[in-house]
């Protein structure tokens, strides 16, 4: 069944629009027109004001309301996660595992499959954060399974079946022939926790490398005669950079410097979050390790972040408060991301033919609404 979705304010994913109507039909958007041109036969929820976007799409999440994918990796974690983030404007995610023993990995590549399998909204796949770090920037991940790559990892980790494969690790640690090995079939390399030199960032870019996790945190920073991973991250154009900002893990002067420098087609919004978001707990174990919220920030005991409670509407909104324009911040939440996991032809716009996977936000960026493939 046809049905339209009437608003005050619409954002396409390339300009906002005023007074306009989406058709879906099952999981597609089947036209966007103007409210006046709709027929008196198609059924209408009229939103009223507010503004109407496309879904936003986390690559990085470990938890949220109370669940954690390290602590419990199964699908009904991985749909806490989901269903938790969704109220929050999420309509995509990677479900994200830390490092851990390599039961964990299995397990949570296996749970995030059976989502997938289950049709378990918004899951678009897995990241997987480690193991293979440089345990010198290791932040919050446990440095006893912090370990080397070797010919059965990859041949493991290329034929993982669970939709997106997104794999976080050090350029410093991880030859250049094996990144390019995992980029050629598929996974999505993205560089981070490393005390890596800019020329070894060059050279993981060069090899298949797309992407920058969490920028500025757990890597190498931007000096004047080693530019470091931060230095590498800022200036080049065609890779995305993963960020959080919630205030904390960045500070608002290096996140003004970020927006400035790098092109907002490749800056994601990301939330890293952890367990108390989206209406979890005040605290939680991770791995064995007590880690509590302080204020806005959720610290292990010796004072390490461990992950964060922001969410993507408050990513979104934080990023125009700093200056960012309305349209480059609900891109960085949803058509950057999407380009990012190669799936720009579906998601990340509200267009003919993309699945319908939006957000309706009031007019200061709080998400009242979602729906995941027209639902």
């Amino acid at each position: 069944m046809i049905f339209a979705l009437k608003v005050a304010r619409l954002f396409d994913g390339t300009s906002m629009q005023e007074d306009m109507a989406v058709l879906i039909e099952g999981d597609r958007i089947v036209e966007v027109l103007p409210a006046g041109k709709l027929s008196m036969n198609i059924a209408v929820d009229d939103l009223g004001e507010g503004l109407l976007a496309p879904g936003f799409i986390d690559v990085q999440l470990n938890g949220g309301g109370g669940a954690f994918m390290n602590d419990n990796p199964t699908r009904e974690t991985v749909k806490k996660i989901a269903d938790s983030h969704r109220r929050f404007g999420t309509t995509g995610l990677l479900p994200t595992v830390i490092t851990d023993d390599p039961q964990i990995t299995e397990m949570a590549v296996a749970a995030v499959q059976s989502a997938i399998d289950d049709k378990v909204t918004g899951v678009l796949g897995i990241h997987l954060e480690g193991p293979f770090l440089d345990p010198s920037r290791k932040g919050a991940h446990p440095a006893n399974f912090i370990r080397t790559i070797n010919n059965a990892d990859v041949k493991r980790i290329v034929a993982i079946e669970c939709g997106v494969v997104m794999m976080t690790l050090a350029p410093n640690k991880v030859p250049a022939v094996v990144i390019q090995e995992l980029s050629r079939h598929g996974i999505l390399v993205s560089l981070g926790h490393a005390e890596a030199t800019s020329r070894e960032v060059r050279l993981a870019l060069d090899s298949g490398a797309r992407a920058f996790t969490h920028i500025y945190n757990a890597m190498s920073q931007l000096k004047g005669r080693e530019p470091g991973m931060v230095g590498v991250g800022l200036s080049d154009a065609e890779s995305f950079c993963g960020v959080i900002v919630d205030g904390l893990h960045v500070d608002d002067i290096a996140l003004k410097i970020l927006f400035a420098t790098k092109p907002p087609s490749r800056v994601m919004l990301i939330t890293d979050a952890m367990p108390p978001a989206a209406g979890g707990p005040e605290s939680f174990s991770l791995q064995g390790r007590v880690a509590r919220r302080i204020g806005q920030s959720l610290e292990l005991e010796d004072g390490t972040l461990a992950g964060s409670i922001v969410t993507m509407d408050e990513a979104v909104r934080r990023s125009v408060q700093l200056g960012v324009k309305i349209e480059d911040a609900l891109r960085m939440a949803s058509a950057v991301p999407a380009e990012f996991l190669r799936k720009s032809d579906e998601l990340g716009h509200i267009k003919a033919g993309f699945k319908a996977s939006l957000v309706h936000l009031t007019d200061d960026l709080r998400a009242k609404k979602t729906w995941i493939d027209g639902l």
